[in-house]
């Protein structure tokens, strides 16, 4: 990647990073461009470069945050050395887990703006970081151990769902119980998920 290359993705993180703090502190509605781009040290010029308006940047900085975060568990699990698919997703589903409860202002950011649109898009548009692959990530994971899924888009769409639901509840509204007092109820749902969805496929003679 050439210095021009670098130069563009510092500057678009710099910006995402100014839009997360005034975002999560000051709140989006009262955040404006001239707000973000001051925050950054960057011109206002440069803001429409990146963006096309605020709301592009929302739905980017949340994609980014949440193809950062899978990034980072997927980092997790390499080093933890996990084997056999559904180990792996628990794993994986723990890390975000935690990583959201030690940071509520993050949980509570993706929670409201998360959709799938903007989640798939994590997946699929380059970021500013190199953890914008998480979906090649999971789909060799589920060919290393070679399970065999409808629908492995849907299946993770499923996962990711319930898993957010359960953390925006249990985590920032301790509603209906803790997260450690629902978590072996989460990971028997998302087993039975697995189950619903995959199967093991039959070693060829």
């Amino acid at each position: 990647m050439g210095k021009v290359e670098v130069n563009k993705r510092q500057k678009q993180a710099t910006l995402l990073q100014a839009a997360f703090e005034l975002f999560t502190n000051k709140g989006f509605a009262k955040t404006t461009i001239s707000d973000i781009a001051r925050e950054s040290g960057l011109a206002k010029g440069t803001f429409y470069l990146y963006f096309k308006d605020k709301y592009d940047l929302r739905n980017k900085l949340t994609a980014h945050k949440a193809a950062q975060l899978f990034g980072q568990a997927h980092s997790a699990l390499l080093q933890a050395n996990v084997e056999g698919f559904e180990n792996q997703m628990m794993f994986i589903m723990d890390y975000v887990i935690g990583q959201l409860q030690r940071q509520p202002a993050l949980l509570q950011f993706i929670s409201k703006n998360l959709s799938w649109g903007v989640f798939r898009t994590a997946f699929t548009q380059t970021m500013p970081e190199e953890s914008d692959r998480f979906i090649d990530y999971y789909l060799k994971l589920m060919e290393d151990s070679h399970i065999r899924c409808r629908n492995p888009e849907l299946m993770l769409f499923t996962i990711v769902e319930l898993v957010g639901s359960t953390c925006y509840n249990c985590i920032l509204l301790k509603q209906p119980v803790s997260m450690e007092e629902y978590r072996p109820y989460l990971h028997e749902a998302i087993h039975h998920i697995l189950m619903i969805y995959t199967d093991t496929e039959k070693e060829k003679a």
